[in-house]
């Protein structure tokens, strides 16, 4: 946060201040969680439908808060406004223009978005000050915050942009004015909501329908909608794939125990990159990451290296655990059609390699709309033309609707009726567990470490 007065932060939301001294100065964060307080930062007293935050003003002042943005009269140190999220989006524009060389890239897409981000973190910290939040914060809530964090030192600021309604995208580029634009595709996340593709595609646009002659569009070139974006922006254009026709691509691509390998190929040059994040799909991710910093100038030599050497910050994301022998990839954060496949993709080059059995813990894909039931068919017939040997369904019969397949299927209504199953796993087997947020199925991926870490330490099991 750069310094402001409180009678300047009053200013620029248009707020009245209560209970404090027009002249102190804020240079803390912004924060929502009054149970990880910031010293010297602002309460951010939002009304959600189960809590209220403004029941949590005094424990945040006694935290260390200097003041709370509030929306309703409060006997505490507050600058009182009409709408705080729209109060917060103003602040963190204000704050924004104010740093000189700043340098905003903006990411969206389908999937990839966090992994694409936390990429990109590791490139730019090797060249600046870097800006970049912690997990997913990709709405009106998250990219101020992200935003507010800046100073007058920092570079570099990488913000996600996510959307749930047409509109969305393109309030949060009138925020943050990215100078990089990145779209990684454009799938199949929230097709309940949007309705279409061609929806989707048109909320994802937004992201570089405001970018200028000097800004850069990085386009991905991974579906029929995205490199047609090229038409909609008057940036400049750096594409992205693994044809030579792409401005930035990936040459000579093989895998090691699931781990990308190819050379990097741009206008700078040619270098080798050893992914240290797991998953076939990751080498899209690698070379959006890489697009950008191009855009910024950022030599390649220090690109590949960062490349090289970043690994996943972001939880239950093709977390990969090797417990005496069993192999677990907990990607349980989150889950769409296309997401699916790449995981079981993986899944399945990695039980290949090892010559064990591939289990795959599946959940709900939540947001498909009508397209729900056809949608996780569809997946259970891929895991099978993977050559999965079992899936395991938690919760949703559908994967269960496909034509006979020579697979071993298997449902449960909960999570801890699948329990049974786990005294049947091997040494060299190769476990996937994933599915969308809400299922929460990280608890299943802990729990089966926890049995085979316990089965295979017991001294009778290891005579």
């Amino acid at each position: 946060m750069i310094p402001l007065t409180v009678a300047k932060l009053a200013e620029i939301v248009g707020g009245e201040i209560a209970g404090i001294d027009p002249t102190t100065i804020v240079n803390g964060d912004f924060f929502f969680d009054s149970r990880a307080p910031i010293k010297g930062g602002v309460f951010v007293a939002l009304i959600g439908n189960s809590n209220d935050g403004h029941d949590y003003i005094a424990k945040a002042i006694s935290s260390g808060a200097v003041l709370a943005l509030v929306s309703l009269e409060v006997k505490a140190p507050s600058i009182k406004v009409v709408n705080v999220l729209d109060a917060l989006g103003k602040l963190a524009n204000y704050v924004r223009m104010q740093i000189k060389d700043l340098k905003v890239i903006a990411i969206t897409g389908s999937q990839g978005k966090t992994t694409t981000k936390d990429l990109l973190a590791h490139i730019f910290s090797a060249v600046g000050a870097t800006t970049s939040p912690i997990g997913s914060y990709n709405n009106d809530l998250g990219v101020p915050l992200t935003l507010l964090k800046c100073n007058l030192d920092t570079k570099f600021c990488l913000v996600e942009m996510g959307a749930r309604n047409i509109g969305d995208i393109a309030k949060l580029t009138n925020i943050a004015k990215p100078n990089v634009a990145v779209v990684l595709k454009v799938g199949s996340a929230h097709l309940g909501e949007f309705g279409s593709r061609e929806n989707i595609a048109i909320a994802k646009g937004e992201i570089v329908i405001g970018l200028t002659p000097k800004d850069f569009a990085v386009l991905g070139s991974y579906d029929e909608f995205t490199p047609k974006m090229a038409m909609t922006t008057s940036a400049k254009v750096l594409s992205f794939g693994e044809s030579s026709k792409f401005d930035i691509r990936a040459a000579d691509v093989e895998y090691r125990e699931g781990y990308a390998h190819f050379d990097l190929v741009t206008p700078q040059g040619r270098e080798a990159v050893g992914l240290r994040i797991l998953g076939m799909h990751q080498v899209a991710n690698a070379l959006a990451a890489a697009a950008a910093a191009t855009a910024l100038n950022v030599p390649i030599e220090v690109i590949a290296s960062a490349l090289s050497t970043a690994e996943v910050t972001s939880k239950w994301r093709m977390e990969l655990k090797d417990i005496n022998g069993l192999l677990i990839i907990n990607d349980a954060y989150n889950a769409n059609p296309e997401s699916m496949m790449a995981a079981l993709r993986t899944l399945a080059l990695l039980s290949q390699e090892r010559g064990g059995r591939s289990w795959a813990f599946l959940g709900t894909m939540h947001e498909l709309g009508s397209l729900s039931e056809s949608a996780h068919t569809e997946i259970a017939t891929a895991a099978a033309a993977l050559n999965i040997d079992h899936l395991v369904a938690i919760g949703n019969r559908h994967y269960q609707s496909a034509e006979p397949i020579e697979m071993v299927s298997h449902y449960y209504a909960q999570q801890s009726d699948a329990h049974e199953l786990f005294s049947h796993f091997e040494v060299g087997d190769v476990i996937l567990v994933k599915a969308s947020r809400a299922e929460h199925l990280e608890i299943i991926a802990a729990e089966i470490a926890k049995f085979w870490s316990a089965k295979t330490n017991d001294p009778e099991e290891t005579l």
